[in-house]
Formats: structure tokens, C-alpha cells, sequence
């Protein structure tokens, strides 16, 4: 992606030493930072999988990208299968993220944050799997003060520090590269 770091060289390393990287090839995932005309963020929480009774975060809609899939018609699909949200509006790619998650294996992700508006509507469950049904505890708006003021594990980490400019429009020219 023009403008951002380059990935080899700022790549995390994990799982056997300091030069290891992960055997598994990378994940491209579509995450959305979908915000209704309040500017409050849609958020679900959740534990990872090999990790159902391990504590639980919030985090952002989004997902994997299915083969032949770009990030954008990925982050329309999982705005619908994850909240039943039909009517929305997508916008630029705010973020850029990178690094390993333990799943239970390692893997290594390559996230892109997406915004998206609509009007807000309380999301459905109808199109979660039964992993997600199984893993996901609860999807709520938040608020810009009620996500700075909690006290809960919420991912991207910063979430509520990085939101204001987004939430004035202010858009980098190019993707903004956050820590992992």
C-alpha cells in the first residue's frame, strides 16, 4: 500500500525466537469501524477461538476476506452476516494494522479498518455462525466518551483516542498505520 511501512521489515516476530515469523500465510482481513449519524461505533464483544473461556474484548465488525474478495466487498458482507444491517454507506480505509494473533495457532493478520455510516438500527444475530453465536457475548453502540471511559479490553487498542479525527472527517491521504 503506497505510503505505509514496509511490511517485511517491520513485520512482528513471535513463536520461536527473534528472527521466527509465523508458517502460516498471512490473513488479509477487512475490519469496519461502522458508526451510525450519532457518530457513536458499533462494537461486539467477544472471546478468540481455543480461548471460549478466556476473558473477553471489544472489537470491530469485520472479518476475513473469502477467496477472490476485496476488502471493501468483504467489509459489506460483514456488516450483513454480523449485523443485519442492510443499509449502509461505505467509506476509505482509515487503518492499517498488522500482527500475530494466536488463534489457537499463530497467524498473522493484515487488517484495514473501513469506515461505514448508517442509521443506527440495533443490530441482528440471524446471520451468526455457531462459532459466533458460541464466542460473541454481546454488539452494542458506543459512544466517543463511553469508549474512552471504560475500563474493558477494547481492540484496536487506542480505539477511542484514534475516533476523533474520523469522526470529523478528517481522513489520512493515505491508510494510517496503527500499533498492533
Amino acid at each position: 500500500m503506497p505510503g505505509a511501512v514496509d511490511v517485511l521489515s517491520s513485520r512482528p516476530r513471535c513463536c520461536g525466537g527473534m528472527n521466527a515469523v509465523p508458517a502460516h500465510s498471512p490473513r488479509p482481513t477487512a475490519r469496519v469501524l461502522l458508526l451510525d449519524r450519532s457518530d457513536r461505533i458499533l462494537l461486539m464483544r467477544g472471546r478468540l477461538p481455543g480461548r471460549a473461556e478466556g476473558p473477553a474484548s471489544w472489537f470491530t465488525v469485520g472479518g476475513g476476506l473469502e477467496p477472490g474478495e476485496t476488502h471493501h466487498e468483504a467489509a459489506a458482507r460483514e456488516i450483513l452476516e454480523e449485523t443485519g444491517i442492510t443499509a449502509f454507506e461505505l467509506g476509505p480505509v482509515v487503518w492499517i494494522r498488522e500482527g500475530v494473533l494466536h488463534i489457537p495457532e499463530p497467524r498473522y493478520f493484515q487488517e484495514q479498518y473501513i469506515l461505514a455510516r448508517c442509521d443506527g438500527v440495533e443490530p441482528e444475530r440471524a446471520g451468526w455462525t455457531e462459532l459466533e453465536l458460541d464466542l460473541i457475548d454481546d454488539i452494542r453502540w458506543w459512544t466517543l466518551a463511553e469508549l474512552a471511559g471504560t475500563e474493558d479490553r477494547v481492540f484496536p487498542p487506542g480505539l477511542a483516542s484514534l475516533l476523533p479525527p474520523v469522526l470529523a472527517g478528517a481522513f489520512p491521504d493515505e491508510p494510517l498505520r496503527i500499533p498492533w
